[in-house]
This record gives C-alpha cells, sequence and structure tokens, in this order.
C-alpha cells in the first residue's frame, strides 16, 4: 500500500520516520556543534596555552573574529592621518605590530578569527623559516575571492606544479633574457619622458604626481617587453584588474572557512595556467616597480645630495648616452640608492607562511597549520640590527666596502624568493637613470607622507613632485 507520505500527506509527527530524521537531525546539530566548540573555543585555548609556556605571548583571544576587529581599526585609524615625513612608518604601516611589539616582543601570537598567527621580526627564525624549514613551511591558501585575482599562478602554488612554474618562470626572467629587453625598457621609458616635457611646456619646473605616472609607465614596460603588446592596447582589461586587485584586497582581509581543494597536480602549463601567470606578472610587475621608484624620487627629492651624486654617476658611466646593458653594472651608486630604498620602503611589508607539519625552531616547539606574519618592513627598521640611523637613509650601507651582514629581503628568502627581481633591478636603475639624466626633482608642498600597504606599500595620496630641466655642464 502506498505511503501517507508517498501519496502527499504529512507524516504524523510520532511517527517512526519523523523520529528517524528528528533524531538524525539531532545528530547533525550535534556534530556540528561541538566541531564548533572545538575549532573556535576549545583548540585555540590549547594552542594560546601551548604557545604561553613557550614564552609567546599576545593579545587575548577573541570568540568568532579573533583580533581582525582590532588589527581593522588600527589599520583605518592609521590610515586616517598622516606623518611627518621621516621613515620611521612602522607604526603607520603595521600598527597592529607596533603596538604587540612593544607589549609582547619582536614574536607575537595573535588571531585572525579563530586561526593562530605568529608575527615574528626575530631574523634568525625568519632565517631558519624560510631556508632550512622550506619542505616543512607552505603558502597559506588564498581566500577563495582573493585568489581569482592570481588563479593558479606562481605566486598561490605548492608542491609538484610550483616547482614546474617556477622553472619556467625562472627561464624567462633569467638576466640574458633581461638583457635583451634593455633596449625596448629604454624606448618605453623614453617615451614617457617626453611626455613629462610636455607638461612642462616651457616653464622652468612643473609638478606632477609621479606615482601614477610611473605605474602607466611600468605597465607599458612589462606589456612590450613580456607581451608584445602595450598598455593602451590592454587598458580597459588593467583597468578591470586593478579594481579586481582592490576587492581581493578587501577579501583577504576578511575571515573566511576555508575548505577542501581537489587541484590536480600536472607536469605542464594549461592554456589558463599561461594565463594566469600573465596576470600575475603583469600585477607584480607594474606594482611592485612602480612603488619602488615611486619612493626613490621622493627620497632623493628629500635628499638632494643623494640626487647629486647618482646625477654624476649617470653623467660619467653613460657620457651623455642613454643606458644600455652593457653600462648598468656599473652605476654603483644608483643601485645603492636603489637598495637603500627597498630597505626602508620595501614593496612587499609581509611575508606569509603556514606549517605543514610540526616544526622546531630553535628551542621553540611550532605545530602544524601555524600562520606566520614575517614582517620585512619591521627587521628593515630595527635599530638592534641596523643601528641608530635604521630610519635615516643611508646609501653607503650598500656601498662596495660596507655591504650588510644582517637580514635584508626586500625580494623574499629562500627558494621562494621573487623570481622577476632580475627584472625589476634592471628596470629601476634604467629609469632611475634617465629621470636624473633630465629632470631635478625636489617635493612639492601638496605632498603628504602617507604609507601604506596594500597589496604593496604605496604612497596613499600619490607622491607629487615638482620638475625642474637639467643642464649637464660636463
Amino acid at each position: 500500500m502506498e505511503s501517507l507520505a508517498s501519496s502527499g500527506y504529512p507524516l504524523p509527527i510520532n511517527s517512526p520516520a519523523m523520529q528517524i530524521l528528528a533524531a538524525v537531525l539531532l545528530l547533525l546539530v550535534l556534530i556540528y556543534l561541538v566541531k564548533f566548540i572545538y575549532a573556535v573555543i576549545w583548540l585555540p585555548r590549547k594552542i594560546e596555552s601551548h604557545f604561553k609556556k613557550q614564552g609567546i605571548k599576545g593579545p587575548p583571544y577573541r570568540l568568532i573574529y579573533g583580533n581582525s576587529q582590532e588589527i581593522g581599526q588600527l589599520l583605518k585609524d592609521a590610515a586616517s592621518k598622516s606623518i611627518r615625513f621621516s621613515h620611521d612608518i612602522l607604526q603607520r604601516v603595521a600598527p597592529h605590530y607596533y603596538k604587540w611589539s612593544a607589549m609582547y616582543g619582536k614574536t607575537v601570537l595573535f588571531w585572525f578569527g579563530s586561526k593562530p598567527r605568529l608575527i615574528s621580526a626575530d631574523p634568525a627564525m625568519i632565517k631558519e623559516l624560510m631556508v632550512n624549514h622550506s619542505g616543512s613551511v607552505i603558502k597559506d591558501a588564498f581566500n577563495p575571492l582573493s585568489k581569482l585575482l592570481f588563479g593558479q599562478g606562481l605566486v598561490g602554488l605548492e608542491g609538484d606544479k610550483w616547482s614546474v612554474h617556477r622553472k619556467i618562470s625562472s627561464q624567462a626572467f633569467n638576466m640574458e633574457r633581461v638583457k635583451g629587453w634593455v633596449p625596448e625598457i629604454v624606448a618605453t621609458t623614453l617615451n614617457e619622458l617626453n611626455k613629462w616635457e610636455a607638461q612642462r611646456g616651457g616653464r622652468d619646473e612643473f609638478e606632477i604626481d609621479v606615482h601614477k605616472a610611473l605605474q602607466n609607465l611600468f605597465a607599458d614596460i612589462i606589456c612590450k617587453a613580456a607581451f608584445g603588446s602595450s598598455f593602451e592596447e590592454g587598458k580597459r582589461v588593467y583597468e578591470l584588474q586593478d579594481q579586481q586587485a582592490v576587492l581581493a584586497l578587501q577579501a583577504d582581509r576578511s575571515i573566511f572557512l576555508s575548505s577542501l581543494s581537489s587541484d590536480r597536480e600536472e607536469d605542464r602549463l594549461s592554456v589558463e595556467e599561461v594565463i594566469d601567470e600573465c596576470k600575475t606578472f603583469y600585477f607584480a610587475g607594474k606594482e611592485t616597480t612602480a612603488n619602488l621608484m615611486s619612493w626613490t624620487l621622493l627620497l632623493l627629492a628629500k635628499h638632494p645630495d643623494w640626487q647629486n651624486r647618482a646625477r654624476e654617476e649617470v653623467f660619467r658611466v653613460c657620457k651623455n648616452q642613454l643606458p644600455n646593458s652593457e653600462n648598468l653594472t656599473e652605476l654603483k651608486t644608483v643601485t645603492s640608492i636603489l637598495q637603500e630604498t627597498l630597505r626602508l620602503y620595501p614593496p612587499v611589508v609581509m611575508l606569509l607562511r603556514k606549517t605543514a607539519k610540526n616544526i622546531k625552531l630553535g628551542k621553540l616547539d611550532i605545530p602544524a597549520n601555524i600562520e606566520f606574519h614575517l614582517p620585512i618592513l619591521a627587521v628593515h627598521h630595527d635599530p638592534e640590527i641596523w643601528g641608530d640611523d635604521a630610519n635615516e637613509f643611508n646609501p653607503l650601507r650598500f656601498s662596495e666596502r660596507r655591504k650588510p651582514l644582517v637580514p635584508y629581503f626586500p625580494f623574499g628568502l629562500g627558494p621562494r624568493s621573487c623570481v622577476g627581481q632580475n627584472l625589476a633591478m634592471a628596470e629601476a636603475k634604467i629609469v632611475l637613470a634617465m629621470i636624473v639624466q633630465r629632470f631635478s626633482l625636489a617635493i612639492s608642498p601638496s605632498y603628504t607622507h602617507t604609507p601604506i600597504r596594500t597589496w604593496t606599500m604605496e604612497p596613499q595620496y600619490g607622491a607629487q613632485i615638482i620638475l625642474s630641466r637639467v643642464v649637464n655642464s660636463s
């Protein structure tokens, strides 16, 4: 006989089928509740106690949100006001670490939701983690929404797939290939500087937001050198990627629940993977180098003595000609200026890693699934490492006679260091040399010093500089 349920009639509340259904639902609720209590209450307390016994403390764990709300408020407050033009910028760019390190020391335990994170500016710990434990430490998974920005590009990959992508990418950015791009970089830069000259319009001096101009320049360079195209041809695509970057950053700072991944491991790049790598190279190639050059020009505008040294060297080495692949290595002062800029204003402020298994760091026992935030900026500004003038601009630190033997890793550290650093440094040397050949730099009264961390560290309201034409008396 057809049951009442199958004939459209509701089952009686006290029927065996309804009782079974109710029992199943209750069991599911209990399982979920137990998992919730374990994940957001019991486990965080256990981890907090584990690290406290080893002398590592931090702000107290808050249910559900952890310390994310406090971080968000500190970042918001820091971004709401400018600071004087000094290079003591940690309190504005990473205010949470600035506050907590003063309270708890260089290594701090904090919480992003219920996820434990260690933030440490201990150089010995960073080196051991990034170099000696590279096989036990992985990149943390992207937020699913922020993953859309890079897809299956090199930045977010692990394991065999990362190895394949890294090998191919390394071949694409080796020094010999970069040298072959130099004429294109020079020609593209010359075209941009001619636009600046046109803006001058015969005036003795004029103001320009070099940050915006440099973003366009390096977008054009990476398009022409790497893709055989131009910024104008793909302008709409690049504008959409910039918009996506803003949304992805918001997602990256939001709490999310991770899920299991079923990505396949392959030993070749699919069309989609090639596209994802192009997205990564374009975005990273434009953002990091444009920001490096923006800070470099601001520093030289603030320190005219070093600006003059750079200009004298360029005139001497290039002999009133444009830079080329053969004389880039002779630009020693230019190189040390860029290196000191990377120390004070590293484009990547913080490296993120995660333990794949239990490891030992010095005397510390670190469980699996602990996220590490490694604050490059804090290490690069640490007076205990660099001396009392750690917050001063002094390119002599990187002269031939005074190569630093201290932690310095603007392009990362270990096997996952930036694959494009050869190209970035070549671009920066060429562009800086060509700018100081033609223009003298001074800080505009409209400039406000507002370094801020987005995907990279940039001037929040631009980099306004007054340019005037250089006359080479030599």
